[in-house]
């Protein structure tokens, strides 16, 4: 089913909703995608069909335009479980913030997820060089700077960049339950269409040397954010620095998902 709203500036925001179930846990997805005129915003949430209605009505009744990042976060959250109001605080752009949070089943099977997670995640920070590692809801967050993965306006991977993904390609291989999700991201020098194109590439890149490594290219997901979503302040050469990123996430399959559900 679909639903129109238009905010109090008159902007069209569509949002479209999506429900399934499947087996005999009575799970329901919710893609909420939401378009403004510099933005388009898709979050997926699987939770209890009586918590995707309250999100649904929520919306509705408030309007997506009205809310700040951190509030989408938390309204989002509400219906995604508890581990969603760790994600808001998280410095992570909203892309990856969304994967998270529609990623979270919460309940006994969030834990054994969970579980998991804490044990692959002390185990790449203690490998990966020059990366910081953290545990994000039910998934892992991982942030390269992207100077320490590929030369000034570049896609092409440094040699530390190859060594960190072999290392990332091991802990997949030990954790087949998992799949990853890379997004490139930018600073705001430059036209938004070339730094679209570029963070794009980079994430491609990646991908594709994880694949050459042996990484099953299905459990891979590619995004390129550009300078569409900055976690600091481009005005400065620190927060160009930290805007200029590569942001892997480590998210439980599908497949996962329904066996901790199961136990």
């Amino acid at each position: 089913m679909g639903l129109s709203l238009s905010s109090e500036l008159n902007e069209p925001h569509l949002v479209n909703v999506h429900l399934k179930a499947y087996r005999q846990n009575y799970k329901a997805f919710i893609i909420i995608t939401y378009h403004t005129k510099n933005n388009i915003m898709t979050y997926t949430i699987k939770s209890s069909v009586i918590k995707i209605l309250s999100v649904i009505l929520i919306i509705g009744l408030v309007g997506c335009s009205a809310l700040n990042q951190t509030q989408k976060g938390a309204m989002i959250g509400t219906g995604a479980g508890a581990a969603a109001g760790a994600v808001a605080g998280a410095l992570l752009g909203d892309t990856a913030k969304g994967a998270i949070i529609g990623a979270v089943v919460g309940g006994a099977a969030g834990a054994i997820i969970g579980n998991q997670m804490d044990r692959q995640a002390r185990q790449l920070e203690e490998e990966l060089e020059g990366a910081n590692v953290e545990r994000v809801g039910e998934a892992i967050a991982i942030k390269f700077d992207s100077g320490l993965l590929f030369g000034f306006d570049s896609s092409e991977l440094s040699p530390e960049a190859i060594e960190n993904l072999q290392t990332l390609s091991n802990s997949l291989d030990t954790y087949d339950n998992t799949d990853v999700m890379i997004i490139g991201h930018t600073d705001g020098i430059g036209s938004a269409t070339y730094n679209m194109g570029l963070s794009e590439r980079r994430a491609e890149s990646a991908a594709e040397k994880l694949a050459d490594i042996g990484i099953d290219r299905s459990r891979i997901k590619v995004e390129g954010r550009g300078l569409t979503e900055p976690i600091s302040d481009n005005e400065t050469d620190e927060g160009r620095s930290l805007n200029r990123r590569v942001e892997v996430l480590i998210l439980a399959s599908e497949e996962f998902q329904m066996e901790a559900e199961n136990q």
